[in-house]
């Protein structure tokens, strides 16, 4: 092979797949998107019942190229009859949102997937979903994290119909039981019209909300989200009659930053598999030791989970 070093050799062109790095084009679309996956780094002892590592099935990958799962996806894709504007419905767990819940996924979302795009409401979904699968379901996470649905909370819906979001959230809160041991609630809020995306965490027993935004800024940007959060957890809490011992407390978590325009969603994914992987309820105010800054590889790992995920499921 040493005589061979220097020598033009053919290649295949179907063979031949371009750079995952390159950029594409933000879609800027409210109801369609896709996530990525992420290995934690965290001790598998730290979830109970369940080993991280387990997950990720140990998918072969290559920095710089598509792993061979997302391949394997991408051309199941390529022959199905979703290329031709086929959807598929998929059903989510009742334990993922308290409630039954279907979202249809389309060509526009898998190629958000497959093109590392700005994330919509049904990858956030999908995502959320395997985390509920993979990491929590029949474990005690269940009594410890809960997911409320975005398609119901946003700041479209709160400037509409601020009292019928507010309803809806307490509901929510209703759904999961007492509240009195803590727990967090999971709120992936979108700006609105496909907008940006930040995470709300909320401790309804220690009455503490967390705030955690991959750009710089804190809750003063959605005013009227932080209001409907405040008014749904005192309504909540008088529902229960449980007297408020104190004031509602924000804390703005210094989380990893994004360096682009379309990775909000993929980083507010990946903050709550953070937390549900440390089993912590508590965020620390600069964030996990484990986990100061998040990697392009981050990312690719969290999308080559949720390709294994969509077809262990079945979804294409």
């Amino acid at each position: 092979m040493r005589d061979a070093v220097g020598s033009f050799v053919g290649w295949p062109s179907d063979l031949i797949f371009p750079d995952a790095e390159t950029p594409t084009r933000p879609t800027h679309k409210v109801g369609k998107g896709i996530s990525r996956r992420i290995e934690s780094v965290a001790s598998q002892k730290e979830v109970p019942g369940r080993k991280l590592k387990s997950a990720a099935k140990d998918i072969p990958t290559t920095s710089g190229t598509k792993s061979q799962i997302m391949m394997r996806l991408e051309k199941m894709v390529d022959e199905s009859d979703i290329m031709h504007g086929a959807i598929r419905s998929i059903d989510f767990d009742e334990g993922v949102f308290g409630a039954a819940h279907f979202e249809i996924i389309a060509k526009e979302d898998m190629q958000q997937l497959f093109e590392h795009d700005e994330l919509g409401i049904v990858v956030i979904y999908t995502y959320i979903w395997y985390m509920y699968v993979t990491l929590m379901r029949r474990t005690e996470l269940c009594n410890r994290f809960n997911f409320i649905a975005a398609s119901r909370i946003n700041a479209t819906l709160i400037t509409k119909n601020p009292t019928s979001v507010k309803n809806d959230l307490v509901d929510r809160f209703m759904a999961a039981g007492d509240n009195t041991t803590p727990s967090l609630y999971f709120l992936p809020f979108n700006s609105g019209n496909g907008g940006h995306w930040v995470l709300v965490a909320m401790d309804l027993s220690r009455l503490i909300v967390y705030y955690l935004d991959s750009l710089s800024g804190d809750w003063s940007k959605y005013p009227s989200m932080k209001k409907t959060v405040d008014a749904a957890i005192i309504k909540f809490r008088s529902k229960k009659n449980y007297r408020n011992r104190k004031d509602i407390t924000w804390v703005r978590v210094q989380c990893p930053q994004q360096n682009n325009s379309v990775d909000c969603g993929f980083f507010v994914l990946r903050f709550m598999r953070d937390i549900i992987a440390l089993n912590r309820i508590d965020i620390p105010k600069m964030y996990f030791e484990e986990y100061k800054s998040y990697s392009r590889a981050h990312l690719n790992e969290m999308k080559d989970e949720l390709c294994q995920f969509i077809v262990d499921q079945r979804i294409i």
